[in-house]
């Protein structure tokens, strides 16, 4: 007979103790090992499994049904890389309220027109999904509903073969009748997932799986659950307005370069056709305000960057960023203050990028620090003008990628500038102004 033992493993990072302690020694995190058995196989035995038997792939003859199953959403298809593969297993993270059990219950309705679709829930009953389908206008839709937190027995509908597409929400509140932990818990997540996951496998059943974040923003339960899935989607943005924006962190079947845009309204999550108009819609302006051609996936899309400058009352100034980091703006005013005249020692800066859209690539740089600039001595930017580039150290500007998408970009919603580093290789458009370090930057574009 096998022996029990008992091990205790982190809920945080999925490491594992043979005893209690209240700090985790591989991610620092308090109070976060739980107890969990571990059967411990005698030695002695001789192994009894078989050998495999191999195939070369040139006689792996694909299916007719390995066609992709389209999402009936242009930018989650996009995102995708063409829609749901059968047999594939899809991970979708986000902040509580964010939408992705509206957004999902949407493409599950669309896909429902032309598949056999089964939504399962584990968080709510079937009369508060009626009440959003009837919310969101998909209440006639053929998909089918259910609501389980056993994994054993939604396992079990996959493999009866009946369903092309199945939606699980969330992972995290299902159970394996094997393990006796409770829902949430390392152990349950990754026998749950791994019971689904065989089935939808088996069966080339397309499976979309929900998660839960931390607090931290991370997708909850063991790094595990996002290597065994082919497709993590994480919808990001502000919870209270704003855009949402799909990212695809892992694709197994596609690029991990594209982005979805949408925005919530009464009938769901509704994807923005032109979201650079849509963001500058209502911009005022005036110093401190300057318009950046910023890449979200392939797709430009231009938003407006603000800055407010004002001299301290206190001691120590204040720094402060809505939409990106704070650590890079740091850098970016120490930088302006070594190699230009401005004085920001004993100026508060505040940063703020519009529309609840959170920026991470350096071309946003050289706004930035036109923006302060233009702030900092109350000029506005020259002309009818688009920025982009990254801005070094010693105050030389780089070339970025996707240059010609920027330009065509801020051509097709009537600017007339372009300032940005010098492109490469070909001539480039007579929109874009060259400009190879910040001082002339600012001094060629700032109105005096």
């Amino acid at each position: 007979m096998p022996k029990m033992k008992q091990r205790y493993i982190c809920t945080n990072c999925a490491a594992q103790y043979p005893v209690w302690s209240g700090r985790c020694n591989s991610c620092g995190e308090w109070n976060t090992l739980e107890e969990e058995p571990e059967i411990v196989v005698g030695s002695g035995k001789l192994s009894t499994g078989k050998a495999l038997k191999a195939v070369t792939t040139k006689n792996i003859k694909l299916k007719d049904r390995q066609k992709r199953l389209p999402a009936g959403i242009d930018d989650v298809d996009n995102v995708l890389g063409g829609g749901f593969v059968p047999g594939s297993i899809t991970l979708i993270a986000g902040q509580p309220g964010i939408g992705k059990s509206t957004l999902l219950l949407q493409v599950a309705a669309n896909v429902a027109k032309n598949q056999s679709v089964l939504y399962v829930s584990g968080e709510e009953s079937a009369h508060q999904i009626g009440l959003r389908a009837q919310r969101l206008g998909v209440a006639d839709s053929k998909l089918d509903l259910a609501t389980s937190t056993s994994a054993d027995d939604i396992a079990s509908t996959i493999s009866g073969g009946k369903y092309s597409v199945v939606f699980v929400d969330s992972i995290q509140t299902m159970t394996a009748s094997a393990v006796s932990s409770a829902a949430g818990s390392v152990s349950q997540i990754t026998n749950s997932t791994h019971l689904i996951m065989n089935a939808g496998k088996h069966t080339d059943t397309a499976v979309i799986l929900v998660g839960h974040v931390t607090k931290e923003g991370s997708i909850a339960g063991p790094k595990i659950l996002e290597h065994v899935v082919d497709v993590v989607l994480n919808l990001e943005g502000d919870r209270y307005g704003g855009f949402k924006l799909l990212r695809s962190v892992k694709n197994r079947f596609g690029s991990t370069n594209e982005a979805g845009i949408f925005e919530m309204q009464n009938e769901g999550l509704v994807q923005v056709e032109n979201p650079s108009a849509s963001l500058l819609a209502e911009r005022q302006e005036s110093d401190g305000s300057v318009v950046l051609a910023t890449m979200e996936g392939m797709r430009p899309i231009l938003v407006e960057v603000q800055a407010l400058v004002n001299k301290t009352s206190y001691g120590y100034p204040k720094r402060a960023a809505s939409g990106i980091d704070l650590n890079r703006v740091n850098l970016l005013v120490a930088m302006l203050e070594r190699r230009t005249r401005l004085n920001l020692a004993d100026q508060d800066i505040y940063i703020n990028i519009v529309g609840g859209i959170k920026i991470s690539e350096p071309a946003a740089d050289l706004a930035i620090c036109m923006a302060i600039g233009s702030a900092a001595k109350g000029l506005q930017l020259k002309g009818n003008a688009v920025v982009y580039g990254e801005v070094g150290l010693s105050g030389e500007i780089r070339r970025v990628n996707f240059a010609e998408k920027r330009i065509a970009e801020a051509k097709k919603l009537g600017f007339d500038t372009v300032i940005g580093p010098k492109s490469a290789g070909k001539p480039t458009d007579k929109l874009l102004k060259p400009v190879t370090n910040i001082k002339d930057a600012l001094n060629l574009y700032l109105k005096k």
